[in-house]
């Protein structure tokens, strides 16, 4: 009995060590609370972050322990990937954005175009007045296909009566970049200095490469089983995030 019991706990820290490898080194699973990168990621959609895309950090380990200042494996990351990483203001909240300007760049958005280095990006609209979460509200919207100098393109929402209309100019610090939320008018990104800022390098996180599993909580909880016909996006299952 006694040697059943060692061998079980054997096996329990054995999975432990596995799973801690697993989730600082290759693949961790988050959750999106918001509507900030709405329409491309939905409140209730849970995604891997692939953690070894912009090599390892002290934030890659749990807890961001202060065991490292630098970056090791170092890769650069490219503008339009979908990123998670450490806020400045605390080095521990996961936000979770689009990034749009590299180290040296310019950002400003006028009369809801966006411009980096002082070049309007293109983008054509695709769709009118629709309707999208914001927080606790409902707000409308217009869906513009945005197309970066790399060619990325993704859908940002743009609301009819917003507030970002017009930006001041961003000037993207040496080795910091610039998020974006795809909800442009609902969304704390590096558009809010004292909040969220220009993110460091070393406070990237990973990489957002797939949703696998999305649930409408609106519409039930996931432990409501018998409402799964109708709060589970089953549509949104392994989709590969843009």
């Amino acid at each position: 009995m006694k040697n059943k019991i060692v061998e079980n706990i054997k096996t329990i820290f054995y999975a432990l060590i596995i799973a801690l490898i697993i989730r600082s080194f290759l693949f961790q699973p988050f959750y999106i609370p918001s509507s900030s990168m709405e329409p491309n990621l939905l409140i209730g959609d849970r995604l891997f972050v692939s953690k070894y895309s912009y090599g390892y950090s002290r934030h890659s380990l749990p807890f961001s322990p202060k065991i490292y200042n630098k970056r090791i494996f170092a890769k650069m990351p490219k503008r339009g990937d979908v990123i998670v990483f450490k806020t400045p203001v605390d080095n521990r909240t996961d936000y979770i954005k689009r990034l749009i300007g590299l180290p040296g760049d310019t950002i400003q958005i006028i009369d809801k175009n966006l411009y980096l280095n002082d070049v309007q990006m293109k983008r054509k609209e695709t769709e009118n007045s629709t309707n999208i979460n914001c927080g606790a509200e409902v707000v409308n919207t217009n869906f513009f296909e945005e197309t970066l100098p790399s060619k990325k393109k993704y859908i940002a929402a743009y609301r009819n009566d917003g507030t970002m209309i017009n930006t001041d100019k961003f000037i993207v610090p040496d080795n910091h970049y610039f998020f974006m939320g795809d909800n442009r008018d609902c969304s704390k990104d590096s558009r809010f200095l004292t909040s969220v800022g220009y993110v460091n390098f070393n406070n990237l996180v990973g990489k957002a490469q797939l949703i696998f599993f999305s649930n409408d909580i609106k519409k039930g909880s996931f432990l409501k089983f018998w409402r799964w016909h109708q709060s589970l996006r089953f549509e949104r299952f392994f989709k590969k995030i843009q």
